[in-house]
């Protein structure tokens, strides 16, 4: 979808197509997103976990506050930073910008995933209270939430100072609560800090790994040693999440970085969405022991790792080609020629659906709820939220793809008729 489009002398137009609702959906997702994510912290912290029940579970300002979690919160986003800054790994180049130019990004987020793992066993050789994190989900999510709104607020007003080619295709449209919401630059700064590259796969999705290693550890406190069914879940998201930072730079392809401005709905994502509800089958755990029957177990790795073995494949091959079109592994695979230069792939995972990614996306996240038994609808809210998730991002791509290729993209998609499941979506 082209959200604007270019004047002939380089500056952006405003425009008037807007994504996620428009101005409406700008207005209610801040609220309603930050309290779904208040809501599912509570229900799985009351006894019934039951997500349906009315009236849902209030928490008391007590509950809500802790002087210690801004102190955490932004002590790990610091340490974060810090460690983003060191000469660690390679630099790698962005994509070209509509100014020709590209932008470096340290490639060093595996390296702070490993050390924050021996800050982590650090911690425990001092006996830290690190099961501790279970009380403090709400607080430290409040803050979380709090941060996201603030950072949100001063990229906004920063974006004023930004030129015009730095600026987002869609989040340039006028309006300013719609803006603040979609984020009007693209890149936004702070020297060589890069703000968008720097919270879409540190603080947030390292902290979710943070969050389910104390759920362990308070189940270790209540019950003397973790349940096979916590192991799994800290072992499947453990393995998506080196597996994001192992392969960092394909990130640099992707449409948060490439396309969607950096405002309130990225921020909020990175920072407060992806820890505080990925964290959730882990969280209900601790409330609600599983027994797991062998069978059980060895069907939930089975799946688990077929799902990671299509999405690791199916985006390596993918970045590859990106990357380096006359690689002997994707060089004999069949393309199509579009009108802007590039070819798309119509063979390998990308002849089998359109998103082969997507789908051991969705086996992995049904994978992890599996382990929490079947008694409650709590740990499958990922499974359905992100089943919603992809199916929208797919159609936004979809859009833009059917822009920016034209013709090439309808030929494509006659070849490859499926979506993301074949011969069914």
């Amino acid at each position: 979808m082209r959200s604007k489009s270019q004047t002939s002398n380089g500056k952006a137009s405003h425009n008037t197509e807007r994504e996620f609702g428009g101005t409406l959906g700008a207005v209610c997702i801040p609220i309603f997103l930050p309290l779904t994510v208040l809501f599912l912290i509570c229900v799985n912290r009351s006894p019934d976990a039951a997500l349906l029940q009315w009236p849902p579970p209030l928490p008391s300002l007590d509950q809500l506050w802790n002087p210690t979690a801004p102190l955490l919160l932004l002590g790990w986003i610091a340490l974060h930073a810090f460690l983003y800054l060191l000469p660690l790994g390679k630099i790698s180049e962005g994509l070209v910008l509509r100014d020709g130019t590209r932008l470096k990004y340290p490639i060093n987020g595996f390296h702070s995933l490993c050390i924050s793992g021996a800050l982590l066993m650090l911690l425990l050789m001092f006996k830290a209270p690190l099961g501790h994190l279970f009380e403090m989900m709400l607080p430290l999510a409040v803050c979380a939430i709090a941060v996201s709104f603030m950072l949100s607020v001063y990229l906004y007003l920063s974006s004023f100072w930004a030129p015009p080619h730095a600026l987002a295709l869609g989040g340039n449209t006028g309006n300013p609560l719609y803006d603040y919401f979609i984020g009007r630059e693209l890149n936004p700064r702070i020297g060589h800090f890069d703000l968008k590259y720097f919270c879409e796969l540190r603080p947030g999705l390292i902290g979710w790994v943070v969050i389910n290693f104390g759920m362990l550890m308070q189940e270790v406190e209540l019950r003397g040693s973790p349940s096979l069914a916590m192991m799994l879940v800290n072992s499947f998201q453990l393995l998506y999440v080196a597996d994001a930072l192992w392969n960092e730079e394909a990130v640099l392809t992707t449409m948060d970085i490439v396309h969607d401005g950096f405002g309130f709905m990225l921020v909020f994502g990175d920072l407060a969405w992806v820890p505080f509800t990925y964290s959730l089958q882990a969280a209900f755990l601790v409330g609600h022991p599983q027994t797991l029957s062998p069978m059980g177990v060895a069907a939930t790795i089975t799946l688990n790792g077929i799902g990671y073995y299509i999405f690791r494949k199916s985006n390596s091959q993918k970045n590859q080609f990106r990357r380096s079109p006359t690689h002997p592994s994707v060089s004999r695979l069949e393309t199509i020629a579009t009108a802007t230069g590039k070819r798309l792939l119509v063979s390998g995972w990308w002849g089998l659906v359109r998103h082969p990614n997507y789908l051991g996306d969705l086996l992995m996240a049904l994978a992890w709820s599996l382990p929490c038994g079947f008694s409650h609808l709590l740990p499958y809210f990922y499974v359905i939220y992100f089943t919603v998730l992809l199916i929208h991002r797919e159609a936004r791509d979809e859009r833009h793809c059917r822009a920016k290729y034209g013709l090439a993209w309808e030929t494509y998609c006659r070849r490859v008729p499926y979506r993301i499941i074949p011969y069914i979506y």
